[in-house]
């Protein structure tokens, strides 16, 4: 079968639409939309570009009819765990069930990075933050979040029958809005308010997005950046981020905590956009806008409503201190007050035991289950997974 890399318009568009057609009938899809699509591969709009690379192919059938598609890429500003084991990724994989097309995909993916000097691929990811297009679908076969792809349950077995193993997986919890939190969270509120008056616990406004983006920037790098696998975020970035995202923000769910005004957490959430983007479909243009304000005029008025936990974290200074129970029992208020009824909290990694135990603790419970893969190139080398973080 022809192996068609993507460089012209046309082919794009086969990369796109292969996954709309692989999905018919699968009513809980909900497609990504093309522009973010491309977004990934537009070295203009992606900075990893700066210092990495990426490639993207089509596979054909004799009659031209697209049967398989996948992205391999380079970040070499990537942190790497180990140095004796350079890895590259690989992502935005569909297929038909067949694991001969399956092969040639991922057997594409490695020759090209090994070519470049890597060892192992990790998949299926993004080319970017691991935010978005991260992990392979395999419990919980519901309609995604957005950013997250929908995938059928055949992929696990394409990818494990070809060699990959889990590096880690990623959990989305779910709980009901409304749920009461555990009475020691309250108790730990009232402590904060009376005997640490340093601390303060404030949602955004968007009145002010620099200062958003820089009390985002300031937890963000000192809660997660050291993390393996996460690079650190400029003040540039964080300020494109709040620009790219504040259509579509509500102010009201990015709690941050405070210590004399210092920002020293956060928990960001967003609405669940992909309950309006399935009834706008994958092209914003003008008549997609027009259709997405509707849209999201209708969201904010019926229930049941749903929103989705985008990161959360603590500086490591005053971490162990309650200040993340705090924040959630004054966020948990204005949750309910403005009519939320459900939240998904995505990307709690297997790695992370501890950040597993504070979302338990809030009555979360496991809703779907993501795996990221890694794939060794050579088979003789000893398998270790996603190192824990202590």
């Amino acid at each position: 079968m022809p192996l068609l890399e993507v460089t012209d318009a046309l082919r794009a568009r086969q990369f796109r639409d292969v996954a709309a057609r692989l999905y018919q009938g699968y009513s809980y899809y909900i497609a990504p939309l093309d522009d973010e699509i491309e977004a990934v591969f537009d070295p203009k709009r992606n900075p990893n570009f700066d210092n990495g690379e990426a490639i993207r192919w089509i596979l054909t059938d004799e009659n031209g009819v697209v049967q398989g598609r996948v992205a391999a890429f380079i970040n070499h500003a990537t942190p790497q765990a180990d140095s004796t084991l350079p890895t590259g990724g690989m992502g935005f994989f569909e297929c038909i069930d067949n694991q001969e097309v399956a092969n040639q995909l991922f057997d594409a993916c490695k020759q090209w990075l090994a070519a470049r000097g890597m060892a192992a691929m990790d998949g299926p990811i993004n080319f970017g933050e691991r935010d978005r297009f991260w992990g392979l679908l395999v419990s919980g076969f519901t309609e995604p979040n957005y950013g997250m792809f929908y995938h059928p349950a055949y992929y696990q077995q394409l990818f494990e029958n070809h060699g990959f193993k889990v590096y880690f997986k990623q959990y989305t919890y779910h709980r009901r809005v409304a749920e009461p939190l555990h009475p020691s969270f309250h108790r730990t509120a009232e402590r904060f308010a009376r005997e640490l008056p340093a601390y303060r616990f404030a949602h955004a406004t968007l009145r002010d997005p620099e200062q958003l983006a820089r009390d985002f920037f300031h937890v963000y790098n000192l809660a997660w950046a050291n993390h393996s696998g996460v690079n650190p975020m400029t003040l540039d970035k964080a300020r494109k981020l709040v620009e790219q995202m504040r259509p579509v923000m509500d102010p009201r769910l990015l709690w941050f905590a405070y210590h004399n005004d210092e920002p020293v957490a956060f928990f960001v959430s967003l609405p669940e956009l992909n309950q309006i983007f399935k009834h706008v479909g994958r092209r914003l243009n003008l008549w997609g806008k027009l259709r997405f304000l509707w849209e999201k005029r209708r969201f904010e008025r019926r229930q049941p409503r749903k929103m989705f936990g985008v990161i959360f974290g603590v500086v490591p200074e005053h971490q162990g201190k309650g200040v993340e129970s705090a924040m959630l029992v004054h966020a948990q208020q204005a949750f309910m007050d403005i009519g939320y009824t459900d939240i998904e909290m995505n990307w709690i990694g297997d790695f992370n035991p501890r950040m597993m135990a504070v979302t338990r603790s809030i009555g979360a419970r496991i809703y779907k289950t993501h795996i990221t893969y890694r794939k060794l190139f050579d088979e003789n080398r000893p398998f270790e997974r996603c190192p824990i973080i202590r």
